[in-house]
């Protein structure tokens, strides 16, 4: 596993694209975020993704996670516990961690600029720590000040990790069908008993202790998702004994196998209630959409490490002449970057990696504004583009993951199949972020059944303005007849939606997947338009860097071309309603 960190694509969306570096040293708390200083951490970031975190990728696959039966413990594969602690010690669990509790105070931007690399770089390894990112924020925003104090330290640290234990063996996305139970105990504690699976890093060896937040009902709890309480189960207890919290197994996987995926079982095991009793889901959520977006900055990181890998072969690869004459004359044949099918993928690849990481750093960057700008408005304004671009991230990043390391592996032909070169573990491990933290039709469902109308559809509306405000001020900005083109079809979707979905439940759910892909489309267009702008204008200011903008300004013509094409089908898929998904009855499948 070679890995490269793309500084420069990632600087480029960072300061010329989104101004960062003037907005982020701008905001309350983080007037460290100099362009020098945000530099220089992701110089030394790239470095341990690349010269520590990456030699372990293909071990961590080939090796996995053992379980031992008779002590219920997880040993990690080799490498990953040194790399860990190289992590953790170099502060990168700390980096947005609020500073009193012995974080670096950070922008949330820069984090996602280091998860997209840890990702890249191992995607198994880097959900230790991720996981935990979700445990700090939930305990910031619900905990006690005494579990504040006590838990946050360790964990902003990294000595230990946190964990989210929401699905049983009965149901996922249905939680209010949990069956864990939580009784009250005389010390105001509470006895956790219950079991729940596919727990990422429910028990490993990377630190001592785990925390594990876990949903659970009351023995008042009401039916239901009203009924949820969320706890705090640490592995080991203050005083050092050890919680009946157990790891009962892990799973066999198609992929990310140096991720210990664990069945979790709680016997009794002590807990403490965080937030309300019944209003578990909210402080979860909290966890679940920090966990969202990192899992589609998951679907970026194994698109990059992809693309670069089957760029090199299409390099070097030999076989047969361009289909314009002879290439390269002095060799036998000629790379097969010459192939005009070979390009299609790459440039699929390219156009759409580049064009995702603008839409996942701009989510990031408002979501900074949310949290910290001192007026009410602008914090508002920058929570409505979060809340509905979430689902969209989530999403359309991992699906665009795993099909652009699929293309990669078809790009590479036989050699692709094979252990020989990374792209199979990619495509195996990437195929895991579409389907967990939500599957992608329930981000879907998200989208449509809760973000496009909330608060009146005022996201919405500001996202439009948005779209509209950027065409009425550059007039002149690159491919703006297929941004308009798009943005009416989205427009015209969102019309559909509100005509025939509010009357029809059904009729909204068989749109919602071609919805999402259609607005994800629509952004990133607007996206490509507006780097194609800033490239343009490099250029004409005399850049030395030519190539660089130049393949910018090809990058974004191939999307628009090529991909947002794609626009028009998704508009006829959702205007041909639900009928010939549901007409059918079930015996006749």
């Amino acid at each position: 596993m070679s890995y490269q960190a793309p500084l420069r694509d990632m600087q480029f969306v960072l300061y010329e694209l989104l101004k960062g570096d003037e907005i982020l040293p701008a905001l309350p708390g983080y007037e460290d975020a100099t362009r020098d200083i945000m530099d220089a951490m992701l110089t030394e970031g790239a470095k341990l993704a690349q010269n520590v975190i990456a030699p372990t990728n293909t071990n961590g696959d080939r090796q996995g996670c053992h379980y031992e039966p008779e002590s219920k413990s997880v040993t990690t594969p080799d490498g990953f516990k040194e790399a860990y602690k190289q992590f953790a010690e170099a502060g990168w669990t700390a980096l947005s961690a609020p500073v009193e509790y012995g974080g670096q105070g950070m922008p949330h931007t820069l984090n996602t600029l280091a998860e997209e690399m840890m990702c890249s770089a191992n995607l198994s390894l880097g959900m230790y720590p991720g996981l935990t990112h979700g445990a700090v924020n939930a305990l910031i925003g619900y905990g006690t000040n005494e579990q504040k104090d006590y838990f946050l330290p360790r964990l902003i640290s990294g000595e230990w990790t946190g964990t989210m234990c929401l699905t049983e063996p009965h149901c996922g996305t249905d939680l209010g069908l949990i069956r864990t139970k939580a009784e009250p105990q005389a010390d105001g504690s509470y006895a956790i008993s219950g079991t729940k699976i596919w727990i990422t890093g429910g028990e490993h060896d990377l630190v001592d202790n785990i925390i594990h937040l876990v949903l659970a009902k009351l023995p008042d709890a009401p039916a239901g998702s009203k009924g949820i309480s969320l706890f705090l189960v640490p592995k080991v207890l203050e005083d050092g004994s050890r919680n009946p919290a157990f790891c009962g197994g892990l799973e066999h996987k198609m992929g990310i196998k140096g991720s210990a995926t664990c069945v979790m079982n709680f016997e009794e095991a002590k807990g403490w209630l965080i937030g309300e009793p019944h209003k578990g889901l909210q402080a979860m959520f909290v966890m679940m959409n920090s966990a969202r977006l990192m899992v589609g900055l998951q679907g970026l990181g194994v698109a990059e490490a992809a693309y670069q890998v089957s760029l090199g072969f299409a390099k070097d690869r030999l076989q047969s002449r361009s289909l314009a004459g002879p290439q390269a004359p002095d060799k036998p044949a000629d790379p097969i970057i010459v192939h005009p099918d070979v390009r299609r993928m790459l440039l699929r690849q390219k156009a759409t990696i580049e064009g995702s990481r603008a839409l996942a750093y701009f989510t990031a960057l408002n979501l900074d504004i949310a949290h910290t700008a001192e007026d009410p408005a602008e914090r508002e304004h920058a929570d409505d583009m979060v809340q509905l671009l979430t689902p969209v991230v989530k999403a359309f990043l991992t699906d665009e993951g795993f099909f652009c390391a699929n293309d990669g592996l078809q790009l590479m032909g036989g050699s692709g199949f094979t252990q020989d070169w990374p792209l199979e573990q990619l495509v195996r491990d990437a195929r895991i972020t579409r389907i967990y933290e939500g599957t992608n039709g329930i981000q879907a469902l998200d989208l449509v059944g809760r973000k496009i109308g909330m608060n009146g559809g005022r996201a919405l509306k500001r996202f439009f303005a948005m779209l509209d405000g950027f065409i009425n001020d550059n007039p002149q900005a690159p491919h703006l007849p297929q941004l308009k083109a798009a943005i009416g079809r989205l427009q015209k979707a969102t019309m559909w939606l509100m005509q025939n979905g509010m009357s029809d439940r059904e009729q909204a759910g068989a749109a919602a997947t071609p919805y999402l892909r259609l607005f994800a489309l629509t952004a990133v267009a607007y996206f490509w338009s507006r780097m194609a702008l800033t490239a343009q204008q490099q250029l004409d200011a005399g850049s030395t860097e030519t190539d660089f903008y130049q393949a910018k300004v090809h990058s974004a013509r191939f999307f628009m071309d090529k991909l947002l094409p794609q626009t028009e089908a998704l508009m006829s898929e959702i205007e041909a309603g639900k009928d010939s998904l549901m007409e059918m009855a079930v015996g006749q499948f």
